[in-house]
């Protein structure tokens, strides 16, 4: 009988906790200047590609900062959430490679979710997965192609993927094992959906302007989070 009352309150506490579950919500802004991006000089180099870009090169994307501070590409997560992962469950996540460039540039995704990768270009790519705490792949991929497909078991910070045939293609993946996570857009804002209630440690990455952390409480109208980045 007591075993059956506990189970019970368990379950109802479960069940409350995923009742009042909310939003966490937030805006990124940076402060400052941001280092100048530069040219991707090396695609003039390669006829097929630079004839994508007759009006000028594409710049590089490290800070992708809007005309108010909005800072965009901050991944953000709940900390402590690991093994928590309904990942294969989760709808695919594209990354693609358009212009001769990876597109989004920061991905973010669940252990166990599919990664799906395209070739929207008119020529041949390879795509070099380089991670640390999963295993590394290269695949070739035509233009035109099958999608490539990757789930990643492991959490990993910023993954890299790269194209060796076009060697300033880079993207970074994160792998959380978890579903508490978002990365900024370019409006700088983010939300991490079905928090459950309770108290927290929020932690917002940008892969070259370092980590910050905010602790927060999760109530039925969930909680809001800013952050702010300087240059390091």
């Amino acid at each position: 009988m007591k075993k059956t009352s506990l189970l019970l309150a368990i379950g109802l506490l479960a069940a409350a906790q995923c009742l009042h579950a909310a939003d966490v919500t937030g805006v990124i802004t940076f402060q400052g200047t941001a280092p100048a991006e530069k040219e991707i000089t090396p695609i003039k180099d390669d006829p097929s590609c630079a004839a994508l870009y007759p009006s000028g090169l594409p710049k590089t994307r490290f800070y992708v900062v809007g005309a108010n501070g909005e800072l965009a590409d901050v991944v953000v997560s709940l900390k402590g959430m690991s093994g928590k992962s309904p990942g294969a469950a989760a709808p695919p996540v594209t990354l693609d490679q358009k212009g001769a460039l990876y597109v989004p540039q920061i991905v973010a995704l669940q252990t166990g979710q599919k990664l799906v990768v395209k070739n929207s270009d008119p020529f041949i790519h390879n795509v070099h997965a380089k991670p640390v705490a999963n295993p590394e792949s290269n695949q070739v991929q035509m233009s035109g192609g099958a999608d490539l497909i990757y789930t990643f078991d492991r959490p990993e910070l910023f993954l890299k993927f790269q194209c060796d045939v076009h060697p300033w293609m880079f993207a970074w993946v994160s792998v959380f094992d978890h579903p508490y996570f978002a990365a900024s857009g370019a409006d700088g804002k983010f939300t991490i959906k079905n928090v459950p209630a309770g108290k927290y440690t929020l932690e917002a990455i940008h892969r070259k302007l370092g980590a910050q952390t905010a602790e927060l409480e999760v109530k039925a109208d969930g909680a809001v989070q800013n952050f702010t980045f300087s240059p390091k």
